[in-house]
């Protein structure tokens, strides 16, 4: 286990993804108001695959996306965290976050958005992070915004347009966030 495998903010648990999170994983992609904005409802199946990447990502990096439970019930929250992929041909970091419906709109994505950044900058000393979302998504660009984010670009994504926002080591080390 390292260090990264669990953490602890003031309202969230997050630990690494395990095969024990499958349940709650289906419940929250089978959700269609979660989906909406993150690709549209997934079954059973690829929702195992999903489950498996998140896995072999950690596996590959010692970082990904963390399960988040609500720290006094336990209960499942959502997911959220650190992952690489490629956006435009480059390399990325993203910081990624989603929440069940019964925990929107208490900043709890903001407190997932921020632990993350702290992790890339602090712990992993990545020089940029990237966060993205469907451009119609105001709640999620407002969290960007809050942690420090700045709009980049517009782009298309998963033949979807998105906007693109990033988030440098020096802004965040200067303080540049919105709290």
């Amino acid at each position: 286990m390292t260090a990264l495998d669990q953490l602890r903010t003031p309202r969230l648990l997050l630990s690494r993804p395990s095969t024990s999170d499958l349940h709650d994983l289906i419940r929250f992609n089978q959700d269609a108001r979660v989906m909406a904005t993150l690709g549209g409802v997934r079954s059973r199946a690829e929702t195992e695959e999903y489950l498996q990447r998140q896995l072999d990502h950690w596996e590959r990096y010692g970082f990904g996306w963390w399960i988040a439970r609500d720290a006094q019930t336990e209960c499942f929250a959502g997911r959220g965290g650190l992952r690489r992929l490629a956006i435009g041909g480059r390399d990325e970091v993203e910081v990624g976050y989603s929440f069940l419906p019964e925990f929107w709109g208490h900043g709890l994505a903001t407190e997932l958005a921020r632990e993350s950044a702290r992790v890339g900058f602090a712990k992993l000393h990545l020089p940029e992070l990237v966060s993205f979302t469907l451009a119609t998504n105001d709640a999620s660009r407002r969290v960007m915004e809050k942690v420090g984010f700045r709009y980049e670009r517009d782009l298309l994504y998963a033949d979807l347009p998105h906007v693109l926002y990033r988030l440098t080591s020096a802004a965040w080390n200067s303080g540049g966030r919105d709290d």
